[in-house]
């Protein structure tokens, strides 16, 4: 039989509940903790998993020739765009490969928006009165400090499970010629684990929008992160957007940062050809071409796409067992209490935490106290403003799996702590 939500308890029984849940919470800061669940890094074990990247590579010509020690190739090098080009859904012509961060490219490319036109822009984006980007949520800060860093305004659309809530975006990207681009996580969405359902990436490639220059920024960073053996396939959002009269709309953003060396990968941008070229043109005026040298000891340390699909199978057995865990812990001493939610993804490095409303910022304040770091309340808003003050993120992926299971465990005392509080405010 189920457990009632805690909800529906008399009064007396619910004063009770919340004693005992205050006796929970002062053992667990009496045990002086240190854990900390806030960003989404690859653990020590994971990046042991790449150490043959520091014997690479062996010589140094790429297969047409190049001496990958010189000058030059600012597109990357051919090989290892074919690596990636059946995983990011963009034909190896179409795909840059650069440096260690797609967060660069993304800044970069709101950068030469700003200081030159796109293709199909009336105008620089600097000289407009006012940008905006939609913003799905939850949704990833860094995108949000981005659009912070430039002045971008930015308007939330809520997600479901099928993506963003395509009405509100049709509805506002067709209305408002200053609504310039959307964020978007195709894949294992940062933070919901959500994947984009196809007529959701039909209708974001075929939608009219009031800004000729309107840009899809696809971070499709999870691309290739499973923690299945089903991988989940999106669609292919490229090809509809040039099927659909739009060929110039979408800015594939990845990096292997989570899949070799966080600090020492590569980046990939991919798009329509005036796109690439017009990346390129603005990129050849602040470097004459990336590290090759680290391509090429990617290219033999990875050898072709199915040792990419191999070595991310290794990454899905050391983090796997660390997402059942949460998922096992919250079930266990959250499941039917009615004062949490939570997703169970299949792949990425998040799971996104719902507790009652106005109290994920005491939640996330009580886990600190006890020496559970977490991301910030409200990171996953823009303008870290969560107006239902309901979502926490759990980044589980870098400490080792018995943190994992101690900082679950304490969040979870945490959550009903502040729950029951909470439910007992409102009773009165």
């Amino acid at each position: 039989m189920s457990t009632p939500a805690l909800s529906a308890l008399p009064l007396d029984e619910l004063t009770a509940q919340r004693d005992q849940a205050l006796r929970d919470y002062e053992a667990l800061v009496r045990r002086g903790l240190s854990l900390d669940l806030t960003r989404g890094k690859p653990s020590a074990r994971q990046l042991d998993l790449s150490a043959g990247l520091l014997d690479l590579p062996t010589g140094h010509t790429a297969a047409d020739g190049t001496d990958c020690r010189n000058y030059g190739g600012l597109q990357g090098l051919a090989e290892l765009r074919e690596i990636f080009s059946g995983p990011l859904q963009v034909p190896a012509a179409q795909l840059v490969a650069a440096d260690n961060s797609s967060l660069s490219l993304m800044h970069d490319s709101i950068v030469h928006a700003m200081l030159g036109k796109v293709p199909g822009a009336e105008r620089r984006w600097a000289d407009e009165p006012r940008i905006a980007f939609l913003c799905p949520v939850p949704g990833y800060d860094r995108h949000f400090a981005l659009c912070e860093r430039f002045g971008i305004e930015m308007i939330p659309v809520p997600m479901d499970d099928q993506g963003p809530d395509m009405d509100v975006v049709e509805r506002l990207a067709g209305g408002d010629p200053q609504i310039k681009g959307i964020w978007c996580v195709p894949k294992y969405s940062n933070p919901s684990g959500v994947s984009y359902g196809d007529e959701t990436v039909r209708r974001l490639a075929a939608m009219p929008t009031a800004a000729p220059d309107f840009r899809i920024f696809w971070d499709n960073a999870y691309a290739v992160h499973h923690l299945t053996d089903t991988p989940v396939e999106i669609a292919d959002i490229l090809a509809l957007c040039a099927e659909n009269g739009h060929p110039d709309r979408v800015f594939v953003y990845a990096s292997s940062s989570k899949i070799t060396f966080a600090g020492a990968g590569v980046s990939f941008f991919g798009s329509s050809p005036a796109n690439v070229a017009w990346l390129l043109g603005h990129t050849a005026k602040r470097t004459i071409g990336p590290d090759k040298v680290n391509h090429l000891r990617h290219v033999q340390f990875l050898r072709d796409e199915e040792g990419l699909a191999e070595h991310m199978r290794r990454h899905r057995d050391l983090i796997r067992p660390k997402f059942d865990a949460v998922e096992a812990i919250l079930a266990k001493e959250l499941g039917g209490s009615g004062l949490a939610t939570w997703s169970t993804p299949e792949g990425g490095y998040f799971i996104s935490l719902d507790v009652l409303e106005g109290c994920a910022r005491r939640v996330v304040s009580r886990a600190g106290e006890a020496g559970i770091a977490l991301t910030p309340a409200g990171a996953t808003h823009p303008y870290g403003d969560d107006p239902r003050d309901s979502t926490i993120r759990i980044a589980p992926t870098y400490p080792e799996l018995d943190e994992v299971e101690l900082a679950i465990s304490g969040l979870a005392v945490c959550v009903r702590l502040v729950g029951i509080e909470k439910l007992l405010e409102q009773a009165g």
